[in-house]
């Protein structure tokens, strides 16, 4: 879909075109089918109606290549990465952060997965990450209270597992300003040299690397509120969710990042139990 004029601009042509070898696990993270929750409107086929492109003042934006009807879904997406708080890591999926069921004699959690597809989907870097030693690192974040890092040691997990290019999220834009990461890359190379990873497969993980993706992560990273129900009244979901502090992780999407925020927004994004996020239009949108 990136490579269609009705979709992009030509200046993105060549940075997201098939050639590029990061767009392959990009691409996929782009969907316009989705299974229907209450109060969706019929999905309309073909790519969603919206272009990226160059904005006069704002970098780079989102149009509408039709007219939009309030209420409609725009497109959902998959996130590129994604992460469980620390305090919620047992409660919910490894891979798609919904709330896990558990046993009626026992508050363990079951197998990390809430379904077979998330298990399969995630098992090669899920098995490589839970085999390395990440308490000091957690710790770190636990104490500092810090949440990309967390998606930076997931994204790492797979490149190393084949899950995702070294490169993936380097289309995204980067915050200017980073705070020290000495320590944090030094507890995260050393938790993954302890796996005998072969160097050839460490080649990526750089400090700069670390640096460039967690930059990238702490200017795109959406915080996943659930909010289950129904699409009834889009702002009281909103304002709901923001008073519940039912954030239950953090994750990173390409689409969804090229979005510019606005005070008065006519699109909310929204995820209804799982981190696959769902655009909706709040109120008519022209052309």
């Amino acid at each position: 879909m990136f490579g269609t004029s009705r979709y992009l601009s030509p200046q993105f042509k060549k940075l997201l075109s098939p050639s590029n070898p990061f767009l392959k696990f990009s691409i996929s993270t782009i969907s316009t089918t989705t299974t229907n929750h209450v109060g969706d409107p019929p999905s309309r086929p073909g790519p969603p109606p919206i272009r990226v492109d160059i904005t006069e003042s704002a970098g780079r934006g989102v149009f509408a290549t039709r007219r939009i009807e309030a209420a409609e879904l725009i497109h959902t997406a998959k996130p590129v990465v994604s992460h469980p708080s620390l305090s919620k890591i047992d409660c919910v999926c490894y891979l798609c952060l919904k709330k896990l069921k558990f046993s009626n004699d026992s508050h363990t959690r079951i197998d990390g997965f809430c379904s077979e597809e998330c298990r399969q989907e995630a098992k090669a870097y899920y098995e490589l990450e839970k085999k390395a030693d990440w308490s000091n690192y957690n710790k770190y974040c636990r104490d500092l209270g810090l949440k990309y890092p967390l998606l930076v040691k997931r994204l790492a997990c797979m490149v190393i597992a084949g899950a995702a290019s070294a490169d993936c999220v380097h289309i995204l834009q980067p915050a200017h300003i980073l705070p020290k990461i000495e320590v944090e890359y030094s507890m995260l190379r050393s938790a993954i040299e302890g796996l005998n990873i072969t160097k050839e497969n460490l080649n990526f993980l750089s400090e700069q690397w670390y640096a460039d993706v967690l930059a990238r992560v702490r200017i795109n990273a959406f915080r996943i509120e659930m909010v289950a129900g129904s699409y009834d009244d889009l702002h009281a979901l909103a304002a709901a969710s923001v008073e519940a502090e039912s954030g239950v992780g953090n994750a990173v999407y390409i689409l969804p990042s090229f979005y510019n925020h606005d005070c008065d927004p006519n699109v909310h994004i929204i995820w209804m139990d799982s981190v696959h996020a769902r655009l909706k239009a709040l109120r008519d949108i022209e052309e």
